[in-house]
């Protein structure tokens, strides 16, 4: 089977003393060179990759730094597509649109922004920057990445609202289909399938996903008859875990066609 991976990161980050702990470096498997993660795909046999810079350390300017690379990157190799780290926080402006004049560089086929570092999707402070970085990415045939998870600023009541508000015109990935336990029951339950109802142009994918949740995913897509293409495999590697990842939602999709389009056919129609 053809496995295509939707969502994966580029970049060292330096050691920071998360939670109150010494300095450490928990994304072990990190890549700092374009060497280093396509030695990664051949070994993996990941024919194709959307890969986002790496990003958890409060200084955003870290992860800004990785936009370069992986442009490079997906200059480097056709089985690569670029992700543009983006954000819409006040202070990080200049540094937003500074990465928003790569958007049409060969290969960027998607935006990433989260609110693990700070903002929150309904607030006015970032509603400004949001609009902007919508714009870019519907002038220029962008998907739009949003970080979920359960709580504060990430969890899918709040993310909930750039769907309202921007996924008529823009296609806008989930990563993680929130996260965990409450943000897979709000969406498998009714979310998910109410707003591709709607007309969302709506896409996720579970790396990160609680054991229950692809199953029951794949069986409502089949009770509901929706949304068999709207869900892709990521790794999220070096936060996930590639064998891992593969294995549990190849049991949930299977190799027929749900498999065929979660593992790579959906990722051609979205990142051609």
């Amino acid at each position: 089977m053809i496995v295509a991976d939707a969502h994966r990161h580029l970049g060292v980050l330096p050691a920071y003393p998360f939670y109150g702990g010494p300095p450490v470096n928990p994304d072990l498997t990190a890549r700092a060179t374009v060497d280093e993660l396509l030695a990664d795909l051949d070994a993996e046999g990941t024919e194709m990759a959307l890969v986002i810079p790496n990003y958890g350390v409060p200084d955003a300017a870290v992860s800004f730094g990785f936009n370069e690379l992986v442009v490079e990157a997906a200059a480097r190799d056709e089985r690569i597509r670029a992700g543009l780290w983006v954000s819409p926080r006040p202070q990080d402006a200049e540094l937003t649109a500074k990465a928003l004049t790569l958007a049409t560089e060969p290969g960027v086929r998607a935006l990433k922004l989260s609110f693990l570092l700070g903002g929150h999707p309904t607030g006015d402070d970032v509603r400004p920057a949001l609009d902007e970085i919508f714009a870019v990415a519907k002038d220029n045939d962008l998907v739009v990445h949003v970080h979920t998870s359960p709580g504060a600023a990430s969890d899918i009541d709040h993310v909930g609202h750039l769907v309202d508000t921007y996924a008529d015109d823009v296609r806008l990935h989930l990563v993680h289909f929130g996260g965990g336990m409450s943000g897979h029951i709000k969406l498998i339950g009714s979310r998910f399938f109410d707003w591709i109802a709607d007309g969302k142009q709506l896409y996720t994918d579970l790396s990160w996903a609680i054991g229950f949740a692809p199953g029951w995913l794949a069986a409502e897509i089949e009770r509901r008859g929706i949304g068999h293409d709207r869900v892709l495999f990521a790794s999220d590697q070096p936060w996930g875990d590639h064998a891992g990842e593969l294995a549990r939602m190849r049991a949930a999709m299977g190799d027929g066609e749900l498999g065929e389009l979660v593992f790579h056919r959906t990722f051609e129609h979205l990142y051609h």
